[in-house]
């Protein structure tokens, strides 16, 4: 399944080099997926003129999909409902494995910046200093977890947080509750959790849109560099379309008179806090989300004590071997050393 996957990217991003600008194929209509990291009236006033833009260059409506939860844009796309998504990693590793879904570009901050990191946040006034005071897991604290499917809120948080030091947050706090980034940054800055897991940007969109409130919060711990966000589109989009989305993706923001090149700038910084033109991306961004995906299962098994020593040993040699497959994938995708 892997070795699919991995393999249609490649094959997938040669044939986009080729890509024409012919015209769609009856579709009058487009469903763009938004995941639910924050209200959905904020999203739409986010993403409303980026996806009119979208609407005049391609010809057809762009409708604004939401869903309650990652998951719900997911099944969307799984069922046709949704032809365009932006995700998190996880959420798009999701949409390509059970969704038919696939990565063509990629965000990117306007300075160049490809990436963005998971946060923990406390209030200011909380006498909560480092990770070490929350992982004394005294079961006092109430917790704000991310949505099951977000990279930032979830995923990179249970690996570099949770398993790799053997801790389930259920049996660490008092209370976890799931939510979006911003529910969880108010629940903290409101006192109503103790510690919740949130990213930089959405930090920085607090920062703009609601001062008072990230006045609030302060940070404990920060993750690893997490790659930008990638755009979905379904694999089965009739060609012409795809062809035409690709175009418009990766030439918004960068061609044209300079009011025009203005404008569309001014769009993409609406998106997200200093997002930039896109970048050309494939399923192969998915690898080290893959990787970590992977350790944390790994973990997760060495230290069930209800499993027998002959299941672990099955397990464990099975993700060993998905583990070397992506290994021998990046190094053949890893850019050659410069000098």
């Amino acid at each position: 399944m892997l070795r699919k996957v991995l393999t249609s990217a490649l094959v997938g991003a040669a044939a986009l080099a080729t890509v024409t600008t012919a015209a769609a194929e009856e579709m009058k209509e487009l469903n763009f997926g938004i995941i639910s990291t924050e209200s959905s009236q904020n999203l739409k006033e986010r993403f409303g003129p980026f996806l009119g833009e979208m609407e005049k260059a391609l010809g057809v409506k762009v409708n604004a999909f939401f869903a309650p939860d990652y998951a719900g844009v997911i099944e969307g796309m799984r069922f046709d409902k949704v032809d365009v998504a932006w995700f998190g990693n996880k959420s798009a590793m999701e949409a390509v494995d059970r969704a038919g879904g696939e990565i063509f570009a990629q965000t990117i901050k306007d300075d160049g910046a490809k990436g963005y990191y998971s946060l923990l946040l406390v209030h200011k006034d909380s006498p909560i200093q480092s990770l070490d005071d929350v992982l004394k897991c005294d079961q006092s604290l109430n917790f704000g977890n991310g949505d099951p499917n977000s990279t930032s809120g979830f995923l990179v948080p249970s690996f570099y947080v949770w398993a790799q030091n053997g801790i389930d947050p259920k049996d660490c706090f008092k209370r976890v509750v799931n939510a979006n980034h911003e529910t969880n940054a108010l629940a903290v800055a409101n006192k109503r959790v103790d510690v919740a897991t949130n990213n930089t940007e959405s930090v920085q969109r607090l920062q703009s849109g609601n001062p008072e409130a990230a006045a609030q919060i302060r940070e404990i711990w920060r993750s690893p560099l997490i790659p930008s966000d990638p755009m979905v589109w379904r694999t089965n989009l009739p060609q012409e379309m795809k062809d035409k989305i690709y175009v418009f993706f990766l030439t918004f923001g960068r061609f044209g008179d300079l009011e025009k090149v203005k404008h569309e700038r001014e769009v993409l910084g609406g998106l997200g806090d200093g997002w930039g033109p896109f970048l050309a991306s494939s399923d192969i961004q998915l690898i080290p989300i893959r990787q970590m995906q992977l350790f944390r299962d790994k973990l997760k098994i060495e230290s069930d004590d209800a499993m027998s020593a002959e299941q672990k040993v099955e397990k464990i040699a099975a993700i060993d071997a998905q583990l070397a497959e992506l290994d021998e994938w990046a190094s053949v995708v890893a850019p050659a050393p410069t000098e």
